[in-house]
């Protein structure tokens, strides 16, 4: 970690992580919220190397560290232990909520998918020892290895409790608590009755709570508040006993009364349309998630069929869904083999032969990030080779009777345990033809020479530069041309409105001109426009600070108004993106002064070239009142 010691500096003297609410940055500050602002060590913080100066207002502790406050922040969060929970805080509210469904479904599936995979393999090994007569189902050897194949899956709202409590940030313990309630021996032989807790009446699911997925996973939700409750009402003294009682003693009788029941019969209803949707045209379905189930996984929207299958499995004792994907591995794979037949690059040759080993063993990121991705075409062809195996897998009605491994390792998986079937030979055909088939398609294709078109444009490139290079050599012999350009730079007014002197703001941190030298603009018109020619290099989330490095090197920070950070974006409409080329005078943001004024903020704006020390002085304009586009600041 690159601030690691300063992090450290900076936890220790704001109090410990224990006296960190939260942590959220603006464009220049750490805004702690803390629990006892008296254990801060405000005068060693000011003092310390890396930090400018402290501030507090709104609420807030702020540790002003300057343009490099990302990359302060997120060793921060390692060095207090506060792990993505913090950062999720901030993330989790802008999200939409088909993003949040996802994230939840990653937060709670991820962690187990390792060994959710070596289980699954175990159960192949199983299945293909009992199809090949090796062992029958009463040996011992059988009974042992067929107990670890099924432990996770049948005792999986344990384990899902751990990982949901993460999740949505409870004690693991008590959620694990829930989820043993839920497959508890007792509990499971009422499958199918329907029982009464203090004369409530209880509907119990017909195959019990042993494998499913969904159930769990709102329990656990419901938990976290009921559990946040008795957290704030109940005494320090007896916290560690009475909250998890109380939080059990609440939320297991609802699972049961009220979650599990409603959850169970949605689960049955969702793994039943979307059967519905497979047997409407399994080819079709096969086409579909076969072509895109790479791009699916690249964004992460693969983790919305996880669950489906999941379901599918405790509720059918198949999956038909996740089977379409299985061949997609060896389509890319083959598209990689041929590339690797094919190009005299060795430094792609190099890459090619892991990625193909790899690939075999359902491992693809190697193959997509580093070889077919960055080219194109060989991920589009390594697509339709998938759609074409994914129909075929369609086509043959494969079906998954365990979360199997990935690759080669998944086969055991698609063996029907009761014996080997039509389903089988079409998921080793769709293998096959998915490998033959992207191989074929790259093989043919003129991927290789769209390699050597990439050493080509790095040769024009290159001579491009050398181009640039002598006509720089030809321009630095006129010395006088020369000093003209280094000796002075004029950045125009990005407002319109009354001129004042940093010192004359409220903000010790700007006023004091810790953070470089320039003026401030009490807007008249709610507009920012650029003041040089340059690249925007930081627009911050909410709208209210802009950072541009013009053409000449000057870093121009424009903040609009004091503390406006906390209005989270409010009144503030940005025309243009981070990363952005900008011309003098082209719109960068949309404000209302109005509303912000109304909200309690003041709509002061600081222009400060942060890196003054560049320069041997910053010239000020001496006018009261500017224009757009008027002479503000000169850096010589």
């Amino acid at each position: 970690m690159k601030y690691e010691q300063l992090a450290q500096e900076i936890v220790k003297n704001v109090g410990g992580k224990e006296n960190i609410n939260s942590l959220t940055h603006c464009i220049t500050r750490l805004r702690f919220k803390l629990k006892d602002e008296s254990k801060a060590n405000t005068d060693v913080l000011k003092k310390m190397n890396g930090v400018v100066t402290v501030v507090k207002s709104g609420g807030q502790y702020q540790v002003v560290i300057g343009n490099h406050v990302p990359e302060v922040y997120a060793d921060v969060v390692k060095v207090a232990g506060l792990g993505a929970d913090v950062q999720r805080d901030e993330q989790e509210e802008k999200m939409k909520p088909f993003d949040k469904f996802i994230d939840i479904i990653s937060g709670v599936f991820q962690p187990t998918l390792g060994v959710l995979c070596a289980t699954g393999m175990i159960k192949g090994l199983n299945a293909i020892l009992i199809a090949l007569g090796l062992l029958v189902d009463t040996d011992s050897t059988y009974i042992i290895l067929n107990a670890i194949g099924d432990c996770l899956f049948n005792f999986f709202p344990v384990f899902l409790g751990f990982t949901a409590a993460k999740k949505f940030k409870m004690n693991q313990f008590t959620a694990m608590t829930i989820g043993a309630a839920m497959v508890y021996p007792a509990i499971t032989g009422l499958a199918g009755t329907t029982v009464d807790f203090c004369g409530i009446p209880v509907v119990m699911p017909m195959s019990s709570y042993q494998s499913t997925v969904v159930p769990i996973i709102l329990a656990v939700y419901i938990a976290s508040k009921v559990e946040k409750f008795f957290k704030k009402v109940v005494p320090d003294v007896v916290k560690t006993f009475i909250v998890p009682f109380a939080t059990l003693l609440v939320s297991v009788p609802v699972t049961f009364m009220a979650i599990g029941p409603v959850a169970t019969w949605a689960s049955n209803l969702l793994g039943a349309a979307t059967l519905a949707v497979y047997n409407f045209s399994p080819v079709l379905a096969g086409l579909v998630i076969g072509g895109f189930w790479q791009v699916f996984v690249m964004f992460g929207l693969h983790w919305g069929l996880v669950p489906l299958a999941m379901n599918n499995l405790s509720v059918l004792g198949y999956d038909p869904l996740l089977a379409t994907s299985v061949p997609v591995c060896f389509a890319q794979t083959g598209v990689v083999m041929a590339i690797l037949l094919k190009t005299k690059d060795q430094k792609l040759k190099s890459l090619s032969i892991p990625a193909v080993i790899s690939g075999f063993f359902g491992v693809t990121e190697p193959a997509i990030y580093g070889i077919t991705l960055p080219r194109k075409k060989p991920f589009t062809l390594s697509c339709i080779a998938g759609a074409v195996a994914g129909a075929i897998v369609g086509f043959f009605g494969s079906k998954g009777y365990t979360m199997g491994g990935l690759g080669v390792f998944a086969i055991p998986a698609y063996i029907n345990p009761a014996g080997i079937d039509k389903g089988f030979y079409g998921m080793i055909l769709s293998m096959v033809v998915g490998l033959v088939l992207g191989f074929a398609l790259a093989f043919f294709n003129k991927v290789d020479e769209e390699v050597e078109e990439t050493k080509e444009e790095a040769t024009q490139t290159a001579i491009q530069e050398v181009k640039k290079a002598e006509e720089t050599l030809k321009e630095a012999l006129n010395k006088d041309a020369a000093e003209k350009v280094a000796k002075r730079e004029v950045i125009v007014s990005p407002l319109k409105g009354q001129v004042k002197k940093l010192s004359d703001i409220e903000d010790p941190v700007f006023s004091s001109g810790a953070l470089g030298k320039g003026l401030a603009i009490n807007p008249t018109e709610g507009k920012v426009i650029a003041p040089a020619d340059g690249t925007v290099t930081t627009f911050f989330p909410t709208g209210h600070a802009i950072a541009i490095t013009t053409d000449k090197g000057a870093e121009v920070l424009m903040h609009v108004g004091m503390d406006t950070v906390q209005l989270q974006g409010k009144h503030f409409s940005p025309k243009v993106k981070q990363g952005a080329k900008v011309k003098a005078g082209d719109v960068l943001l949309e404000f209302d002064i109005h509303a912000i004024n109304e909200a309690g903020y003041s709509t002061v704006t600081p222009i400060i070239i942060t890196n003054t020390a560049n320069y041997l002085d910053v010239i000020e304009t001496d006018q009261t009142e500017v224009s757009y586009r008027d002479e503000l600041l000169t850096a010589i």
